[in-house]
């Protein structure tokens, strides 16, 4: 019989020689013992299997610190589908799965998809990757109408609009809560999804030819004092939260486009700012998400700049 150390900051030591995984970010260290039989230790919120798979499962409430979802619902590299064509057949549909129709070229559609990750549900909801440019004809006659991603189908039903859907995904589905209780943080939560179309309009203007960086500027330091109300955390609530996720995929690609077309860095001057892309860089959940810069930039070049 071996004993087994198990440090939730570091890795687990232990006599056999096989290697375990490491669980960053967590503290304590609680020693048990290994027999030939299943072992099973139990952590606040969290069970050990060992010795043959010993795996990390949270069993999170609603009420779990949002801030969680940066550490626990990462998982392995999930190997993505390829996108469906006209050519391509539907899945098999409203058969009690639930999938979430998405582009990964869509900043709309990737809100959907970080909720998804930061939740810990890609094994309960199936991505369907959709190619904008061909889509298949089925999707817009029998899965959404309005023939626009992110979509998701649950219970028999298809919803659509990404803020409602990341909210939608938030309380319907196991896993941390990505929305505060503490009600002046849910007041200023309402009040920066709301902007999030008019801070969108303003650096789109900008980035077309005779555009000026001045709206720009106006709505990047807009962001850089709302990254200043809360002191608990870097992000727009402090901890992170579906604001975070809402606002992700767009300043994503603003960055290396304003720095590399427009020679702009919209941190400079913003250490608020600056601050948030490095912690969600951090953010596992949302970086299987993101797109080669190159790509996007050059995504941009041809939306904004080839236009005469």
């Amino acid at each position: 019989m071996a004993i087994l150390n198990v440090s939730l900051r570091g890795t687990a030591a232990s006599t056999s020689s096989s290697s375990l995984p490491s669980w960053p970010h967590l503290s304590n260290s609680v020693p048990f013992y290994l027999s030939k039989k299943p072992v099973i230790a139990k952590f606040p919120n969290t069970t050990i299997l060992s010795p043959l798979k010993l795996r990390l499962q949270a069993s999170f409430g609603k009420k779990t610190r949002a801030s969680l979802s940066a550490i626990m619902a990462t998982g392995g590299q999930e190997v993505l589908p390829p996108a469906l064509t006209s050519t391509s057949d539907p899945p098999p549909l409203f058969d009690g799965k639930t999938r979430l129709y998405i582009s990964y070229q869509c900043p709309y559609a990737q809100r959907a998809w970080i909720s998804r990750n930061c939740k810990g549900l890609e094994e309960k909801i199936q991505l369907v990757p959709i190619d904008l440019q061909d889509r298949p004809a089925w999707y817009k006659e029998k899965v959404y109408p309005p023939n626009k991603v992110p979509s998701l189908e649950h219970n028999n039903e298809v919803k659509g609009e990404s803020l409602d859907l990341i909210r939608y995904i938030d309380s319907h589905f196991e896993g941390p809560s990505l929305f505060p209780d503490d009600p002046a943080k849910r007041e200023f939560a309402e009040e920066l999804l709301s902007y999030t179309d008019s801070f969108n309009k303003s650096v789109f203007a900008s980035f077309k030819e005779d555009g000026t960086e001045a709206a720009a500027g106006a709505a990047f330091d807009y962001i850089e004092t709302a990254l200043s109300k809360f002191e608990d955390g870097p992000f727009f609530l402090g901890t992170f939260s579906l604001v975070d996720i809402a606002y992700a995929p767009f300043l994503e690609r603003f960055q290396p486009f304003s720095l590399e077309v427009k020679k702009y860095d919209i941190t400079a001057g913003r250490p608020k700012l600056a601050a948030w892309f490095e912690e969600m860089n951090k953010n596992l959940a949302y970086k299987k998400t993101r797109r080669d810069p190159k790509e996007l930039v050059e995504s941009y070049r041809r939306r904004f700049l080839a236009q005469k």
